[in-house]
């Protein structure tokens, strides 16, 4: 590191110090030339002024008495000068010399030495009476009030760094606390928190910012170390099927066929592949990757899924299930046409397995709040207002046995919202028309 470096102040406390006492100092250094320059000028106007008075009080003198006015004049110094400067008379402490003469009253000469004030005043005759001030006592005055003025200076100036250094030093002290605080906190004491002072001011706020922050932390570790708990859980469950069929193949060859164990391989790896899709679909909506924005007919993809949703209820005639369009209108929405085809798929299949016999799908748009709003709606048993935000929790399952078999992985409405959030949008479940559930999806309408 530089010397100047390692000289300049490293903390707050010393930097505000610097800069208080810095600026204190540059506006009292600032104030006393100001203050000494109108005080210099005020007492050369004032003595300037009593010589000018003084000097017309002798000449009126001298014109009623005559020179002799002159001579009995005591502590002054006067002379009474003819038209070429020669003295025709002077006062007892004006013997030295005649005085200098002066351009102008008010100006400054040397006069046995001393300083002296010069003023003049032309008398009827064409002499002329000249007064000499000693301007000593001037100076001394003005050098006495220069000298308290730099004194008080560098006292104020050390003052206010004396007073600025404890008053920042004082109110610093809580945020060494806060800092020694959170420096012990760790990963694996994320429940711990800061105790905030009862003064209310910035610093209460900021242990209080604080507080949030490691609560938000605490709850995003949480919800973490749930996420691969429950993800290794859901893993682990078609991997331990597949072992299980493989380990009986092998055991007991005639207790089951290769076709069987295929049949299983091929079930539980596909169930294996949309859980480890949509655990990397949701990672990058957590992590706010960018999407592609564009204008897309919302009431085509509705379409799409109600023609695959019949195709395969048209296969499947044991549970057959109506598909309500009556209500798609055409309805622009911008977003990613991959995500949003993924939204309307997941909200679809999620009807059709809690479903009874119909679901409905609509579309419209807000013109006024410039939305297009999808609703996706199922006759089943509904979801209870108290369960309606937990929904959209990873690996949530209201009825754990029924959507295991039905193969769902939980993940479905958790991406849903994920999809939603991406496209400045917004999900919600409430009561359906049908007498199940009916999911909103609100998004920005296209052009």
């Amino acid at each position: 590191m530089s010397d100047a470096g390692r000289r300049r102040p490293r903390g707050l406390r010393g930097r505000i110090t610097l800069l208080a006492t810095a600026t204190v100092a540059l506006v009292m250094v600032l104030g006393s030339i100001a203050f000494h320059a109108v005080l210099n000028a005020s007492i050369h106007a004032a003595a300037d002024r009593a010589a000018e008075v003084r000097v017309e009080e002798i000449a009126a003198r001298v014109e009623a008495e005559g020179p002799a006015a002159v001579r009995s004049l005591d502590d002054e110094i006067v002379q009474l000068q003819d038209a070429e400067g020669v003295v025709v008379v002077a006062s007892s402490d004006a013997d030295d010399g005649p005085l200098p003469a002066a351009d102008r009253d008010g100006e400054e000469a040397r006069y046995d030495g001393d300083r002296v004030l010069i003023a003049t005043e032309e008398l009827d005759d064409g002499r002329r009476l000249v007064l000499a001030v000693p301007a000593d006592d001037a100076a001394e005055t003005l050098a006495t009030v220069a000298a308290l003025l730099a004194a008080s200076t560098v006292l104020v100036t050390a003052l206010v760094a004396g007073v600025t250094w404890w008053v920042v030093g004082r109110a610093l002290r809580p945020v060494a606390r806060i800092r020694a605080e959170v420096d012990e906190i760790t990963a694996d004491r994320l429940d711990r928190r800061i105790a905030e002072p009862a003064s209310g001011d910035e610093i209460a706020a900021l242990a209080g910012t604080m507080n949030r922050m490691l609560a938000r932390l605490d709850d995003a570790a949480a919800a973490q170390r749930r996420f691969v708990s429950d993800a290794s859980h859901e893993l682990r469950s078609p991997l331990a099927t597949m072992r299980q069929h493989a380990e009986l193949a092998r055991a007991h060859p005639g207790a089951t066929s290769l076709d069987d164990l295929a049949e299983v391989v091929s079930a539980e790896g596909l169930r294996m592949q949309d859980l480890v899709d949509g655990l990397l679909l949701l990672a990058r909506l957590d992590e706010h990757a960018p999407t592609r924005r564009e204008g897309i007919d919302l009431d085509d993809l509705a379409l799409s899924e109600a023609a695959r949703l019949r195709a395969a209820s048209a296969r499947d005639r044991a549970d057959a299930i109506s598909v309500d369009t009556s209500g798609i209108g055409a309805a622009r929405a911008m977003g990613d046409p991959r995500l949003l085809a993924r939204l309307v798929r997941n909200l679809a299949d999620n009807a059709v397995r809690h479903a009874r016999s119909r679901i409905a799908l609509t579309t419209v748009v807000d013109v006024d709040a410039g939305h297009a709003v999808l609703h996706v709606d199922d006759d089943g048993a509904g979801i209870a207002p108290e369960e309606r935000e937990r929904v959209f929790e990873r690996f949530v399952r209201l009825d754990e046995a029924r959507a295991r078999d039905a193969g769902g992985s939980g993940l479905g409405l958790a991406i849903v919202r994920g999809i939603a959030d991406a496209s400045s949008g917004s999900v919600s479940v409430s009561a359906s028309p049908l007498g199940g559930a009916r999911f909103t999806v609100i998004l920005r309408a296209g052009d």
